[in-house]
């Protein structure tokens, strides 16, 4: 009876998490698309699609508070909410900082609504399950997220239709949220300070900070392959269908080996399959940089990229459970997706200012360097993690 109520549970926390993939998938190029139609410069295009990540980044100092306080349902509920809304509030007038802060309040309910179903299946998951469910949550933001551009396409029969359609998906997910029980992180502390939440922040931090950097890469890495490759690809020769093939062929590749890698991460330890991951990824980056000329040789590269760094955040996330106690774990996600929004903020421009200055350099170097710097990083420091049994005193 009660692995029947943990399937439920995680069915539904995977499924508003397909949901919210879905949403965000479709946002990013449907305004791109919108916007371009009226005439709008890329730069301030891609300047309104940041409001996502900054949203995540104003909301996490704040998030970990009401979690212990009121408990991972609310939360969820909570940020499902501000996403339907949000989402429905969009065909209401059509401006570019009234989209900006709509993206804003869609990062905020966002990051509620993953930061509260991450930690939630990381708190109650075992050990040798831990992966697997994960990867489950990784696997169906995926899908989710490669779903929601073909609303693209119902611009035709009216531009409100593609944010109405996505807001009631939500709105039918959303419900199933008030079946599940509430339950609470475990406590380590009776107050809640915003001096109590940074020495948290810190303590998390000096478990968890190697696990935090698979995170920073994978965000790097999906905004800047999203939002830079296709104008490095147009210069290098290629047509708009092919890039589309290869945008499609990482998605894919991700998808195809989450859950294997998933399960592997239990059985043979996460970090062993996260320095495999990092390592494979750095190198066939490298090649794809060497053979970004030769489309068949380069498709193939990216399709076997895609499917093993395409599971690099939900790896992240996994280790970083077996490294945190467990009165650290919300604060531990928290740091996961900051560290993932910095690095999908950081990445669309570091990786436009490396073309701009570098014009000879290869796209897939830039990647291979983030990827092959983390991979160093990752062979020096992870040999030994601290012991749970010494942390510190928060108070």
């Amino acid at each position: 009876m009660a692995n029947t109520g943990e399937r439920f549970r995680l069915g539904v926390l995977v499924s508003v998490v397909a949901i919210s993939g879905f949403s965000q998938g479709m946002l990013l190029p449907l305004i791109a698309v919108l916007f371009e139609q009226e005439g709008m410069p890329a730069s301030l295009n891609g300047l309104n699609a940041t409001g996502l990540y900054i949203g995540i980044l104003l909301v996490s100092p704040f998030m970990e508070r009401p979690l212990r306080q009121f408990g991972y349902k609310p939360v969820i509920i909570g940020g499902g909410l501000l996403v339907i809304a949000a989402l429905f509030a969009f065909p209401l007038w059509k401006s570019f900082w009234f989209w900006f802060i709509l993206r804003l309040l869609i990062g905020i309910g966002d990051h509620a609504l993953h930061f509260g179903t991450q930690t939630w299946i990381t708190t109650f998951s075992s050990p040798e399950r831990r992966g697997r469910n994960i990867s489950l949550y990784g696997l169906f933001f995926g899908l989710g997220f490669a779903a929601g551009p073909l609303m693209t396409g119902l611009i035709h029969y009216g531009e409100a239709l593609p944010f109405i359609l996505s807001a009631v998906l939500c709105l039918v997910c959303w419900v199933f949220l008030f079946f599940l029980k509430n339950d609470f992180p475990e406590q380590q502390v009776e107050t809640n300070s915003m001096w109590e939440t940074m020495k948290r922040f810190r303590e998390a931090f000096r478990y968890g900070w190697l696990a935090f950097l698979p995170t920073f890469a994978y965000g790097f890495l999906e905004t800047s392959f999203n939002g830079i490759y296709p104008i490095y690809g147009v210069r290098t020769g290629l047509s708009v269908q092919e890039i589309s093939i290869i945008l499609m062929s990482f998605a894919i590749g991700g998808i195809v080996f989450q859950f294997p890698l998933g399960m592997m991460s239990d059985k043979y330890g996460r970090k062993r399959i996260l320095s495999i991951v990092l390592l494979s990824g750095t190198l066939l980056f490298f090649s794809a940089a060497l053979i970004d000329q030769m489309y068949p040789l380069l498709l193939m590269c990216i399709f076997l990229a895609g499917m093993l760094v395409g599971s690099t955040f939900s790896l992240g996330i996994s280790f970083m459970t077996d490294l945190m106690p467990r009165p650290l774990l919300p604060t531990g996600n928290l740091l996961c997706g900051m560290a993932f929004s910095i690095g999908s903020l950081t990445g669309p421009y570091l990786g436009g200012l490396a073309l701009q200055l570098f014009q000879a350099v290869s796209f897939f170097a830039v990647i291979s360097s983030i990827f092959g710097l983390v991979t160093i990083i990752f062979f020096l420091y992870g040999g030994k993690p601290l012991k749970k049994e010494k942390m510190l005193p928060l108070s």
